[in-house]
Protein backbone atom coordinates (compact mmCIF):
# COMPACT_ATOMS: atom_id res chain seq x y z
CA UNK A 1 0.00 0.00 0.00
CA UNK A 2 2.88 2.34 0.81
CA UNK A 3 4.46 1.70 -2.54
CA UNK A 4 1.29 2.69 -4.35
CA UNK A 5 1.07 5.84 -2.23
CA UNK A 6 4.71 6.74 -3.05
CA UNK A 7 4.19 6.11 -6.76
CA UNK A 8 0.93 8.11 -6.76
CA UNK A 9 2.66 10.99 -4.92
CA UNK A 10 5.55 10.92 -7.40
CA UNK A 11 3.12 10.96 -10.35
CA UNK A 12 1.22 13.90 -8.82
CA UNK A 13 4.50 15.81 -8.29
CA UNK A 14 5.56 15.12 -11.89
CA UNK A 15 2.16 16.22 -13.27
CA UNK A 16 2.20 19.39 -11.14
CA UNK A 17 5.78 20.12 -12.25
CA UNK A 18 4.80 19.69 -15.91
CA UNK A 19 1.76 21.97 -15.38
CA UNK A 20 3.92 24.63 -13.65
CA UNK A 21 6.47 24.37 -16.48
CA UNK A 22 3.78 25.01 -19.11
CA UNK A 23 2.26 27.85 -17.10
CA UNK A 24 5.69 29.47 -16.84
CA UNK A 25 6.16 29.40 -20.62
CA UNK A 26 2.63 30.71 -21.23
CA UNK A 27 3.29 33.53 -18.77
CA UNK A 28 6.60 34.41 -20.46
CA UNK A 29 4.87 34.41 -23.86
CA UNK A 30 2.08 36.66 -22.57
CA UNK A 31 4.59 39.05 -20.99
CA UNK A 32 6.37 39.25 -24.36
CA UNK A 33 3.10 40.06 -26.12
CA UNK A 34 2.32 42.77 -23.55
CA UNK A 35 5.77 44.32 -24.06
CA UNK A 36 5.26 44.27 -27.82
CA UNK A 37 1.84 45.94 -27.44
CA UNK A 38 3.33 48.60 -25.14
CA UNK A 39 6.00 49.39 -27.70
CA UNK A 40 3.38 49.57 -30.49
CA UNK A 41 1.27 51.92 -28.34
CA UNK A 42 4.33 54.09 -27.70
CA UNK A 43 5.07 54.25 -31.42
CA UNK A 44 1.42 55.13 -32.16
CA UNK A 45 1.57 57.95 -29.59
CA UNK A 46 4.76 59.25 -31.18
CA UNK A 47 3.16 59.19 -34.65
CA UNK A 48 0.11 60.97 -33.22
CA UNK A 49 2.30 63.71 -31.71
CA UNK A 50 4.04 64.18 -35.07
CA UNK A 51 0.70 64.36 -36.91
CA UNK A 52 -0.66 66.90 -34.42
CA UNK A 53 2.48 69.02 -34.80
CA UNK A 54 2.17 68.87 -38.60
CA UNK A 55 -1.52 69.78 -38.41
CA UNK A 56 -0.73 72.77 -36.18
CA UNK A 57 2.05 73.83 -38.55
CA UNK A 58 -0.14 73.56 -41.64
CA UNK A 59 -3.05 75.44 -40.01
CA UNK A 60 -1.09 78.51 -38.95
CA UNK A 61 -3.25 81.59 -39.63
CA UNK A 62 -0.48 83.46 -41.47
CA UNK A 63 0.16 80.46 -43.77
CA UNK A 64 -3.56 80.05 -44.51
CA UNK A 65 -3.86 83.77 -45.20
CA UNK A 66 -0.93 83.60 -47.63
CA UNK A 67 -2.48 80.57 -49.37
CA UNK A 68 -5.82 82.35 -49.68
CA UNK A 69 -4.09 85.39 -51.19
CA UNK A 70 -2.04 83.23 -53.54
CA UNK A 71 -5.08 81.32 -54.81
CA UNK A 72 -7.61 84.17 -54.72
CA UNK A 73 -8.39 84.07 -58.46
CA UNK A 74 -9.16 80.35 -58.36
CA UNK A 75 -10.89 80.07 -54.96
CA UNK A 76 -12.36 83.52 -54.41
CA UNK A 77 -11.86 83.35 -50.63
CA UNK A 78 -12.39 86.59 -48.73
CA UNK A 79 -11.38 87.37 -45.16
CA UNK A 80 -14.08 87.25 -42.51
CA UNK A 81 -15.54 90.58 -41.47
CA UNK A 82 -18.14 91.49 -38.87
CA UNK A 83 -20.66 92.08 -41.68
CA UNK A 84 -20.42 88.37 -42.57
CA UNK A 85 -22.11 87.42 -39.33
CA UNK A 86 -25.84 87.63 -38.68
CA UNK A 87 -27.77 88.96 -35.73
CA UNK A 88 -30.03 87.16 -33.31
CA UNK A 89 -33.10 88.65 -34.98
CA UNK A 90 -32.21 86.93 -38.27
CA UNK A 91 -32.45 83.44 -36.79
CA UNK A 92 -35.56 81.59 -37.87
CA UNK A 93 -37.14 79.44 -35.22
CA UNK A 94 -39.40 76.45 -35.89
CA UNK A 95 -43.14 77.14 -35.91
CA UNK A 96 -45.09 76.78 -32.70
CA UNK A 97 -46.36 73.34 -31.78
CA UNK A 98 -49.70 72.20 -33.17
CA UNK A 99 -52.79 72.55 -31.02
CA UNK A 100 -53.81 69.37 -29.19
CA UNK A 101 -56.67 67.27 -30.56
CA UNK A 102 -59.76 68.15 -28.53
CA UNK A 103 -62.36 65.90 -30.12
CA UNK A 104 -61.84 62.37 -31.28
CA UNK A 105 -63.09 60.79 -34.48
CA UNK A 106 -64.65 57.35 -34.38
CA UNK A 107 -64.02 55.07 -37.31
CA UNK A 108 -66.22 52.15 -38.23
CA UNK A 109 -65.41 49.30 -40.52
CA UNK A 110 -68.03 47.42 -42.48
CA UNK A 111 -65.66 44.44 -42.79
CA UNK A 112 -65.53 43.72 -39.04
CA UNK A 113 -66.45 40.11 -38.15
CA UNK A 114 -69.63 39.50 -36.20
CA UNK A 115 -69.31 40.03 -32.50
CA UNK A 116 -66.26 42.32 -32.72
CA UNK A 117 -66.34 46.04 -32.34
CA UNK A 118 -65.01 48.15 -35.19
CA UNK A 119 -61.74 49.94 -34.70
Amino acid sequence: MRGVLYVLSAVIVIVLGFWAYQQNYRTQETIGEVRKLHSEIGEAHARLRVLRAEWAYLNRPDRLRDLADLNFERLGLLPLRPQNFGTIEQITYPPAALDPIVRSIELSSSNAPDGEEPL
